[in-house]
């Protein structure tokens, strides 16, 4: 017999998306998403050691070079991954504040202080509709390496947010300049080695027509020649790309595009590979011939300074995509 008012069906919850796996041991962080993809930092420095990025659904793979002898003790500044460089590039010349840092600055052999951890959220044009996941950092100068911040005594804040989405990593950096009297100088960069198959393979798009100093040739200012960048020796370059920090890079082997670089507020690319002459003379670079692996491509600010007045802020970003 029909009945006049049958019970509706019940309506069933929908499941929570799935969420990103964390994991704090040591002095390592570690974030899973549910697609396998994963990224790991290292306290020291809150220097990125691993990104295991896939595409199109594919079996993540590591997409960083990383020395088999880089010292992951805190001891000494990583081979490999993406370092911080602050706040100075290089070596200073010695009439300015930074000179008696040692290369490459205070940032990336200090330990830092994990903030936390938030969802990232795929906006809707995303392959994958999985959260991603955010981790932030933080340096203050009372915290950071004392026999470096003697060196420099300017009272500095870091905030460092590294954002794995499906597909995508992005790291971030704000400087605050704490002082209440006095302005700071200082240089940025986000020293980034990426994973290569054959560097005698590999080029970089964006950069033709940009001006470049050469370090290998005591910074002689050059040009670009139009076209894409190839590596069949020794490149250690500053970039400044046309396009400024708007122009996008793109990285490519064997005729493929594989990583896509946009930046924000970072006009300078430093791009480097130490090639097999080179290698020899790096304690921590092994095996010697992992050249063939791996290119530096650098977003930062290092051409010249940034100068910080008391209370304000500087921010920058890279953001690299699988392709």
């Amino acid at each position: 017999m029909d009945r006049r008012n049958k019970p509706s069906a019940l309506t069933t919850t929908p499941a929570a998306p799935p969420q990103a796996r964390f994991d704090i041991l040591g002095d390592r962080v570690t974030a899973v998403l549910p697609t396998g993809e994963s990224v790991e930092v290292l306290l020291t420095g809150a220097t990125v050691l691993s990104w295991k990025g896939a595409v199109d659904g594919g079996a993540a793979e590591e997409r960083l070079w990383l020395s088999e002898a880089a010292i992951l003790d805190g001891s000494k500044a990583v081979r490999g991954g993406i370092p911080v460089v602050f706040p100075v590039f290089g070596k200073s010349p010695a009439d300015l504040a930074t000179s008696k840092l040692p290369q490459h600055g205070l940032a990336r052999t200090s330990r830092w202080e994990f903030l936390g951890r938030s969802t990232s959220e795929s906006d809707a044009s995303s392959k994958a509709s999985t959260n991603g996941v955010q981790l932030d950092f933080g340096l203050t100068w009372s915290a950071a390496d004392p026999a470096l911040k003697a060196l420099w005594p300017f009272d500095f804040a870091l905030l460092y947010r590294v954002t794995l989405d499906p597909g995508s990593l992005t790291t971030s950096i704000v400087v605050t300049n704490n002082e209440t009297e006095k302005a700071f100088d200082f240089q940025v960069l986000l020293h980034t080695y990426f994973s290569v198959g054959d560097i005698t393979q590999v080029n970089v798009d964006g950069l033709g027509g940009a001006p470049y100093s050469d370090k290998l040739e005591a910074f002689k200012v050059k040009t670009q020649a139009e076209g894409k960048v190839d590596f069949t020796s020794a490149t250690d370059r500053i970039y400044q790309p046309e396009g400024g920090a708007t122009q996008v890079l793109t990285i490519a082997e064997g005729g493929l595009p594989k990583y896509s670089v946009s930046r924000d507020n970072l006009p300078d690319v430093v791009v480097w590979n130490p090639w097999a002459d080179k290698t020899k003379d790096i304690d921590d670079f092994a095996p010697k011939d992992g050249y063939k692996n791996m290119l530096c491509v650098e977003p930062g600010s290092v051409s010249g300074w940034q100068t910080l007045e008391p209370g304000d802020a500087f921010e920058g970003a890279q953001s690299i995509t699988l392709l």
